[in-house]
């Protein structure tokens, strides 16, 4: 089953059922050899003390119900390059989009490196703009062998990123793009790249603080 296919189901239910099995086999205290070679079998010599493990259960079911999100989140699959908007119960918004590239580049002048991926992980939105301007940073110069300007003022680029610009932390942001015959290509330096009414939907409807996730 590839990775992507998880994110049919309800996000909640997925990161739960994974945060229990990991949570289980990590804490040797509580489960049956029956129900502990079924998790892991390389794990042994845990008690089988059934009361003791339900009251385990209960509790990490609990604690692991409070990090459901309990409103809208983004989801980003960076294998099929598709942005979604959902709920518990419900996929409010589904978009096409462009992610990163996960190529390499290396100045050969100086040795520096960068990898253009879109991080995996649990994110959150920080921050919100309008008519963003991008900074165009140094590995920009260098992959079209251009000079790095000296001036500030040289690296500003208007247009590149669209009319909003959503980020979701570290410099990465989902935001417009001028190439938007490339959408569901895996194309950028790690930022998710929307067509402009997608983006526009997605901007007017999640919040500071919405939880993005991103696979």
């Amino acid at each position: 089953m590839k990775k992507w296919i998880w994110f049919a189901l309800p996000l909640g239910v997925v990161v739960v059922t994974l945060m229990v099995v990991v949570y289980l086999t990590t804490h040797k205290s509580s489960l049956s050899d029956e129900a502990k070679i079924r998790l892991d079998p390389k794990v042994t010599q845990l008690p089988q003390d059934a009361k003791q493990a339900q009251k385990e259960l209960k509790k990490v079911r609990a604690d692991l119900a409070k990090l459901r999100p309990t409103g809208p989140y983004v989801v980003i699959n960076t294998h099929a390059n598709r942005v979604s908007l959902r709920t518990a119960d419900s996929l409010i918004f589904d978009a096409t989009c462009s992610t990163g590239t996960d190529r390499d580049l290396v100045d050969s002048a100086t040795g520096r490196h960068w990898k253009f991926n879109t991080p995996h992980g649990v994110f959150k939105v920080d921050s919100k703009l309008k008519q963003p301007w991008w900074r165009k940073p140094d590995w920009a110069y260098i992959e079209e062998d251009e000079a790095i300007p000296k001036e500030e003022s040289e690296r500003y680029d208007p247009e590149m990123m669209g009319d909003f610009a959503i980020g979701f932390g570290d410099g990465y942001f989902i935001h417009g793009t001028i190439y938007e015959r490339l959408l569901g290509v895996s194309v950028t330096h790690g930022c998710v790249r929307l067509g402009s009414d997608d983006l526009k939907f997605l901007y007017d409807r999640v919040k500071m603080g919405t939880p993005v996730y991103v696979f």
